[in-house]
């Protein structure tokens, strides 16, 4: 489709686009079921207001403003920080360049940096992928206390993270 054309109704447009959105979000917090969530809220948010007659370019454009507003409320509600830089061409391209990542090696150097517990929550739920009921289990907890040290555990890498920009 080129950029002037104007998708025939939404399923076109979630076709079309729910590719591109996800490896962003993907690539933005490095978890599968998070980007799932944080790529159909993109179109759960995007639903109402985009007009279907829009020119693709202008869907493209509205898509890829409305994931930097999501992604910038789930790194605030994660990290108590928000985080919004998305490449403004990223949409633009049909096939998404794959681009070395530096976010394994710098997940791996904070989590060697984490106290067991909070290193182990981490490897639970976002390398392993468990729920935070079976990382709960996992670790002789319960739901609740998962979700502090989780929450505990983010925080802190978040501030080793900045420190070690510095």
């Amino acid at each position: 489709m080129s950029s002037d054309d104007a998708y025939p109704d939404w399923e076109a447009i979630y076709q079309d686009n729910v590719a591109w959105i996800h490896r962003l979000m993907f690539g933005k917090v490095g978890n599968r079921a998070d980007a799932e969530d944080l790529t159909a809220e993109v179109f759960v948010t995007a639903l109402r207001p985009l007009r279907v007659s829009a020119s693709v370019g202008e869907v493209r454009a509205y898509l890829r403003a409305t994931a930097r507003t999501v992604l910038a409320a789930h790194w605030h509600r994660v990290m108590g920080r928000e985080i919004t830089t998305i490449a403004e061409d990223f949409a633009d391209r049909t096939e998404p360049e794959a681009t070395a990542s530096d976010a394994p090696a710098r997940a791996s150097a904070a989590l060697t940096r984490l106290p067991d517990r909070y290193r182990r929550i981490l490897e639970l739920r976002f390398l392993q992928d468990l729920t935070l009921r079976e990382a709960a289990a996992e670790l002789g907890v319960t739901v609740a206390n998962a979700k502090v040290l989780q929450h505990r555990a983010l925080r802190m890498a978040a501030q080793l993270s900045e420190e070690e920009a510095r």
